[in-house]
């Protein structure tokens, strides 16, 4: 099962903690989970959501990047699986309405989310949010365009924060958990002072992974997938293959007129 495979390659990760292992076989290993997630691309995989984020950060930080740190690894992958939730990204006001947070709700006690614990979990918890935004939604913190002024309308701003001001503060908010001594709270000082050390790089590798494996696909493994299909349909003649080899075309948009052989006739 992917999942047993995926807790394996952790495993070994975890082993080594401290030095890269991303060896051609294990690099391989890697690729061929990835690729199986693709496989009979109408069916859905019963894998857990936990798993495919981890096989994700593997991919794109421990073999792309050659990370060493087993305690990145784990961390990024159980902050993904919980901003599965969107009160996460966007906890709820007194309103229960969804809002953005800022830095300063995290220093006010009184605007920071319903159900905080401590100061630790603020502070801890708006990195993670920052991290997040900044990588897996960049598109959302692009400035919107200004709205023309008219005698009935004023000029609409541009709003103030961007990415920068996530990538600034998500920074000095995992340094001031990493230095909080709030007892009870699993702190992991190691692994938050890396994670502001080294936020740039996190957050590119983590939006790599979102355009690639979570809001958009691989479209070089999608061609590769598709003529595989197609190869197998010309042998096997059966419909199936070519339901499939069409799936994969119709994910990379291909046109039926410009390309026909894309769409062979039974």
């Amino acid at each position: 099962m992917i999942e047993d495979r995926v807790r394996e390659l952790k495993e070994i990760i975890a082993g080594n903690d401290g030095r890269n292992v991303a060896d051609a076989r294990f690099t391989r290993a890697v690729d061929e989970l990835v690729s199986a997630l693709y496989d009979d691309i109408g069916t859905i995989k019963d894998v857990r959501t936990r798993a495919l984020f981890d096989l994700f950060v593997i991919k794109v930080l421990y073999v792309g990047r050659h990370s060493c740190d087993a305690g990145i690894v784990e961390y990024l992958g159980g902050l993904l699986e919980r901003y599965v939730s969107t009160n996460e990204l966007f906890p709820p006001d007194e309103d229960r309405r969804p809002r953005r947070l800022y830095f300063s709700d995290t220093l006010d006690a009184t605007r920071q989310p319903a159900g905080t614990e401590n100061v630790f979990e603020a502070y801890r918890a708006y990195a993670d949010n920052a991290l997040f935004m900044s990588s897996v939604f960049p598109a959302s913190l692009q400035p919107r365009r200004t709205r023309a002024r008219t005698p009935l309308r004023r000029g609409t701003a541009a709003p103030s924060v961007d990415a920068a001001y996530y990538v600034t503060t998500g920074k000095t908010m995992y340094r001031m958990a990493a230095r909080d001594e709030h007892t009870g709270c699993a702190h992991q000082p190691d692994t938050l002072t890396k994670l502001a050390d080294y936020f740039e790089v996190y957050m590119e590798a983590l939006g790599e992974m979102s355009e690639r494996y979570i809001l958009g696909f691989d479209m070089e493994l999608i061609a590769d997938k598709m003529l595989d299909a197609f190869n197998r349909y010309r042998s096997s003649r059966e419909h199936r293959d070519l339901t499939n080899a069409q799936r994969y075309a119709a994910i990379l948009r291909l046109d039926r007129q410009h390309f026909p052989a894309a769409f062979p006739s039974d």
